[in-house]
C-alpha cells in the first residue's frame, strides 16, 4: 500500500478541490445538517478562503496520482493553527492514509494545533483521538465549544495538541 502524497494546492488544483469539497460536505451533512444549494453545490466559503486569504492554505492529498483528499489550514500566522477542514475519500480510509496525511500537513507548520468535529460523527471521534495520540502522545486536550451563530446545534468537540519543529 502506498502512502498518500500531500502538497499545497495551487490554482490548477482548484477544480479538483471543488469536487473533493462536494464529497466532504456531503459526508458532513449527515452530522451538521443542511442540504445542497439549488445548483447542487454546498457552501464553500472555507474552500474559497483557502485560495484568497493569506492566513489560510489548502492542501491536496493524492494517492498514486489520484485525488484522494484535502486539508485546509487557517491561522498560519497565529500562535494556534486550525485544521479547518480535512477529508480523505472512503477508499483511503482505515489504511493509515488519513493519519499520514494529517501528519504531513501539521509537521509543515510546527506548533499548537486545534481541530473540531462532532460527537455524533463516531468515526471522526475515533480518528482525531488516534491522530492526537500519534502526534502528541498523551499531551493533548479535548473540550466542547458552542458552534458560533448556531445555537440549535450541539457543541463541537475541539482537540488541541502541539507538534514540535523537526530536528535535523
Amino acid at each position: 500500500m502506498s502512502m498518500p502524497v500531500v502538497r499545497p494546492a495551487g490554482a490548477a488544483d482548484h477544480a479538483v478541490l471543488e469536487r473533493l469539497w462536494l464529497m466532504f460536505r456531503h459526508d458532513m451533512s449527515e452530522f451538521q445538517g443542511g442540504l445542497p444549494n439549488p445548483d447542487g453545490t454546498f457552501r464553500s466559503d472555507r474552500l474559497t478562503a483557502a485560495f484568497t486569504d493569506p492566513d489560510r492554505l489548502a492542501y491536496i492529498v493524492t494517492d498514486d496520482d489520484h485525488p484522494a483528499g484535502l486539508a485546509i489550514v487557517r491561522g498560519l500566522a497565529a500562535p494556534t493553527r486550525v485544521l479547518n477542514s480535512f477529508f480523505v475519500v472512503r477508499g483511503l480510509r482505515r489504511r493509515g492514509g488519513g493519519l499520514a496525511a494529517v501528519r504531513e500537513v501539521v509537521e509543515r507548520h510546527p506548533g499548537t494545533w486545534e481541530v473540531a468535529f462532532q460527537d455524533a460523527n463516531t468515526g471522526a471521534v475515533r480518528f482525531w483521538r488516534r491522530v492526537a495520540t500519534a502526534l502528541a502522545g498523551q499531551r493533548w486536550t479535548e473540550e466542547r465549544r458552542a458552534v458560533p451563530g448556531r445555537p440549535e446545534l450541539p457543541p463541537d468537540v475541539w482537540i488541541s495538541f502541539a507538534v514540535p519543529a523537526a530536528t535535523s
